[in-house]
């Protein structure tokens, strides 16, 4: 019987003194880069700090204020910080027991993820390939969304690359304004994103289905102004979202909103441009419907949609519940002027016009400038960016937490079977490109926020090493719980014996684990 599959769900840091090979490709990750993950910033304590700026880099400073006022101002000194760091502070990290402990944490965060590793709750709504449902994180705790992708549906429609595309950039992008991929992982009949949970409904089912249609002004300013940082993010990677509607804008617990389903998202080679006719129908820019080629401008034309949606209630060029062929919206979105009703203050109409700029030349946002010519608009002058983008602002709406802003489960249309696709170890390569596991920051994130980072890395009185870092003595066993001692057997019991071969692997790797648990450690 399998360690793994006793009754409890535990996190054990797990000694990696001989993974040679983890501690060289982590040297080389750390020493060159400029944003370390969260658990590397954490144990950082261990450095030296640099004793003064020198009075050349401060000139500089100065003379970069009142050039050019910015938060590029102290680059000087960051690229000196960082200079300094790469050094003998990182040398001395290096050899410190943080750095063991990090180690410890990174052979965790690579170990293999299945469904076992989640609970699975109700239906929350569907994808193109799968339904998506609530999940929890049994070792955390943590909600996510597991968006379901059906291997034989996957094969019917030849969607592989399409799979693939939309797990590589949500692995890519890390920005509070799209949703984050925390694991990706496979069951016998699915691909699964495990991805951030938006429990507060989206903008199209808080547009139509709460009072009257659409938003007051100051609630559709803010909305906006949270999506034109999304996209932002999006385009400083390359990425072009081309699907922007209000039912791809989520909001969360706090009212602030994630852009999600990346599936149409591409990633645009540097200096070129693309060509494309995918979208939704009355939200697609003109030069998408003519496929011509183009960057990023679709997407500033998907945000005068929404801002417009969100004023007035419809759409720009359909009615809602208009029955009306694909072709006529088509011609309406490449020919008609969009109509503004007293809905619309000044401000608003004139951000509108210049996002639904028939051509992406005078498009709002489609010069050099890029999102930060949308940023400057008056509509969005009250809000203020910088304490946006840190999470400080707070939401005009916040989510009532007893409401429920989805369909009913019985409300949410089920797929049906594929039949007459059969899989084959062929489709194997694919798989293991797209199940890789936990994803990094987000994984670290989920640690730290759940406050496992903190129970399990206690280190021993006056800064020494803990018994688990001291590889000179073996660590205690794990204890058990009053309550696992009363109600739950030893693995003995089950039959298991030390010299079973399925377990004596587990326990001269167990020989090392850290004995603590996390307090957010949960029964299966």
């Amino acid at each position: 019987m399998d360690p793994s599959s006793f009754p409890t769900q535990r996190l054990f840091l797990q000694s990696v003194e001989c993974d040679v090979y983890l501690r060289r490709s982590l040297t080389l990750v750390i020493s060159s880069s400029d944003q370390p993950s969260p658990m590397t910033s954490l144990p950082f304590q261990s450095c030296d700090y640099v004793p003064e700026i020198p009075d050349s880099q401060m000139e500089e400073c100065i003379l970069n204020f009142e050039k050019n006022p910015s938060k590029e101002i102290f680059s000087s000194c960051i690229s000196l910080l960082h200079e300094f760091l790469r050094g003998a502070p990182f040398r001395e990290y290096q050899e410190s027991m943080y750095f063991d402990r990090f180690l410890q944490w990174k052979s965790l965060e690579r170990q293999a993820v299945t469904k076992d590793t989640f609970r699975q709750y109700r239906v929350l709504g569907k994808g193109g390939f799968g339904e998506v449902c609530a999940c929890q994180v049994r070792a955390t705790g943590k909600m996510y969304a597991c968006k379901k992708l059906e291997k034989k549906r996957i094969k019917k429609r030849k969607g592989e690359s399409m799979a693939l595309n939309e797990k590589q950039i949500l692995e890519k992008v890390n920005s509070r304004f799209v949703v984050s991929l925390a694991y990706a992982y496979e069951t016998k009949d699915a691909l699964c994103l495990v991805l951030t949970i938006m429990n507060g409904g989206d903008l199209k089912f808080h547009i139509y289905n709460m009072g009257n249609p659409g938003f007051e002004e100051e609630r559709v300013v803010f909305y906006a102004a949270e999506i034109c940082c999304g996209l932002d993010h999006l385009h400083q990677e390359g990425i072009v979202y081309r699907d922007l509607k209000p039912e791809n804008i989520l909001l969360d617990d706090d009212g602030h909103i994630r852009i999600s389903d990346l599936g149409l998202a591409i990633k645009i080679p540097d200096g070129e441009s693309i060509r494309g006719r995918v979208g939704t129908v009355g939200y697609m820019a003109p030069e998408v419907i003519k496929n011509e080629r183009y960057t990023f401008s679709p997407d500033w034309w998907g945000l005068g949609c929404i801002i417009y949606e969100m004023i007035e209630g419809q759409s720009p060029f359909r009615a809602r519940k208009e029955r009306v062929k694909r072709e006529e919206v088509e011609k309406r979105v490449q020919e008609e002027q969009e109509s503004y009703s007293d809905k619309f203050t000044e401000d608003a109409k004139s951000i509108c016009k210049m996002l639904l700029a028939k051509d992406p030349k005078q498009r709002l946002g489609c010069s050099d400038q890029g999102a930060s010519q949308v940023k400057q608009q008056p509509f969005l002058r009250n809000i203020n960016f910088k304490r946006l983008e840190a999470g400080i602002l707070k939401a005009s709406f916040v989510p009532d937490p007893r409401a429920v802003y989805c369909k009913d489960v019985l409300d949410i249309e089920q797929f049906s079977t594929v039949k007459g696709v059969n899989l084959d170890k062929t489709d194997n390569d694919f798989y293991a490109k797209f199940a890789t596991g936990c994803v990094p920051i987000p994984w670290q994130n989920e640690m730290i926020e759940t406050e496992c980072f903190k129970d399990l890395n206690d280190f021993g009185p006056n800064g020494t090493r803990s018994p688990d870092l001291d590889w000179r003595q073996l660590p205690e066993p794990p204890k058990r719980s009053l309550l696992q001692r009363i109600f739950r057997r030893h693995p003995a019991d089950y039959g298991i014996t030390q010299n079973d071969s399925s377990l004596s692997n587990a326990n001269t790797t167990n020989h090392h684990f850290q004995s603590r648990t996390a307090t957010a450690n949960v029964s299966s």
